[in-house]
């Protein structure tokens, strides 16, 4: 299995609220954020759920679907 580099962490964490929830709503972004077996996908998840508190009505009305 892969690990978490150093630079998928600071591409994730530079990424705002908002865009962490573009990317979760419409699966954009890189792959490994979304592939379940791998590292990023746990710290992204983490981050966006933990760190920002997930969705706020505010975002998800601005984003769509």
């Amino acid at each position: 299995m892969e690990a978490l580099t150093e630079e998928d962490k600071k591409e994730i964490d530079a990424l705002s609220h908002e865009a962490m929830c573009r990317h979760w709503r419409f699966g954009t972004g890189k792959k490994i954020w979304f592939d379940n077996s791998h590292p990023a996908s746990g710290y992204f998840k983490d981050r966006l759920f933990s760190h920002f508190g997930g969705f706020t009505p505010e975002i998800s009305k601005r984003i769509g679907w």
